[in-house]
């Protein structure tokens, strides 16, 4: 008996040591989900660690907030349900802030501005959206964007192509197999760099966006954090140096173009 009464002992004693472990960890720790195959906002280096925009965003939050930040890579289409089961803390993913997200998460202020564009086949005659909206068009989108959202909202007549990658989604327009791409503007202009023989980029945007950060829904307490944090960050001139850091080919094109730079 003296023996099973020792055993509990200890075993109560590891189980309360493990609740206080798990509590101080998550007291001191952010879990922020995002997709790291967005670059140059979220992606991977060569040594396989979080870079980008968004990376960068993160680790300035959880030094305001004095929290350790780990990053967790999960797919675009996964992040709202990873934050409503509590499995992440906040979603920093170049997120567009949308009604109807809004009715699972809540979102912080608006960090940076962006719109939908288009990148179309060399060989496609689409100028604007209305072209792409025609019979026999194919117009791929990715899987969980807006860019999804608004086909099928607002394509009647054209095929609409849904892909889970990005790259995928380019391919078929670079190989001619789809006539246009649905995306934000930076990614079309960048992807159009990457095929320029192949593809054209209208970054004329069709439907303006805002990014925010994407909190629990009702934890008031970190959105009211996360939006100090963004109005300070901004007041300190750091969204500057993300851009100039990630972003001066692309500031400087489209200033040369006369299209607002984001931050």
């Amino acid at each position: 008996m003296k023996l099973d009464l020792f055993k509990q002992l200890v075993a109560v004693t590891w189980l309360s040591l493990a609740f206080l472990g798990c509590s101080h960890r998550q007291a001191n720790t952010l879990l922020i989900g995002m997709e790291l195959s967005y670059p140059p906002f979220e992606m991977t280096d060569e040594q396989g660690k979080p870079a980008g925009v968004s990376v960068d965003l993160a680790n300035e939050l959880g030094k305001y907030l004095g929290k350790r930040v780990i990053i967790e890579n999960t797919s675009f289409d996964g992040l709202i349900p990873a934050l409503k089961t509590a499995r992440i803390d906040l979603i920093i993913s170049s997120m567009t802030a949308t009604p109807e997200r809004a009715l699972s998460v809540d979102f912080s202020q608006p960090y940076l501005t962006t719109g939908l564009a288009l990148l179309v086949s060399a060989k496609s005659g689409i100028e604007s959206i209305q072209d792409a909206d025609r019979p026999g068009k194919v117009i791929a989108v990715k899987k969980g964007t807006t860019g999804q959202s608004y086909a099928s909202e607002n394509l009647k007549n054209a095929q609409v192509l849904v892909l889970d990658k990005e790259a995928a989604c380019v391919l078929e327009v670079a190989q001619g197999k789809a006539d246009a791409f649905i995306y934000d503007q930076m990614s079309v202009f960048k992807n159009w760099q990457r095929n320029e023989a192949t593809t054209r980029a209208l970054l004329q945007p069709f439907r303006k966006e805002s990014w925010a950060v994407a909190v629990r829904k009702g934890n008031t307490g970190l959105l009211n954090q996360v939006n100090a944090f963004l109005a300070d960050y901004r007041a300190r001139n750091g969204f500057e140096q993300l851009r100039d850091r990630w972003l001066p080919e692309q500031k400087e094109a489209f200033k040369k173009l006369g299209y607002p730079f984001y931050f």
